[in-house]
């Protein structure tokens, strides 16, 4: 298949290919003489592959980093997947203090009385012992 057949079977832009292929993810094929480019199943494998990690927050350095390990490497492979996993739990927990900030926050907005100032801004603008 060519290139645009290959982007649209996956859902991603040539060019996003084309930076694949110069950062390592996706090797170039060959071109035969006067003839254009053409990319097979191992090739839609990979992408798929690429396209599915980074769906899982996966970075292409770490993708990098899979695709350079083998399918018996499974240690390594479950290593970054718990350090991925790690990860993303502390995201969470940060995403639940913002959550729980701006819910605190917005319920002082709704009590508070006309001539005082906005708590939503006060808040945002007050010192804090990381400043």
């Amino acid at each position: 298949m060519r290139i645009g057949q290959l982007a649209r079977s996956v859902g991603v832009h040539v060019e996003t290919i084309r930076y694949y292929q110069r950062i390592g993810l996706i090797e170039l094929p060959e071109k035969p003489y006067g003839r254009l480019r053409s990319y097979g199943d191992d090739d839609l494998r990979r992408l798929r592959f690429i396209r599915r990690a980074q769906g899982l927050g996966f970075s292409l350095e770490d993708i990098h980093a899979l695709l350079q390990l083998s399918t018996f490497d499974c240690q390594q492979v479950q290593k970054l997947a718990v350090d991925k996993l790690n990860l993303v739990k502390a995201k969470l927990r940060q995403l639940r203090n913002i959550e729980s900030a701006l819910t605190r926050t917005i319920e002082q907005c709704s009590k508070r009385k006309a001539a005082e100032a906005c708590p939503i801004i006060e808040t945002l603008a007050a010192r804090t012992d990381r400043d």
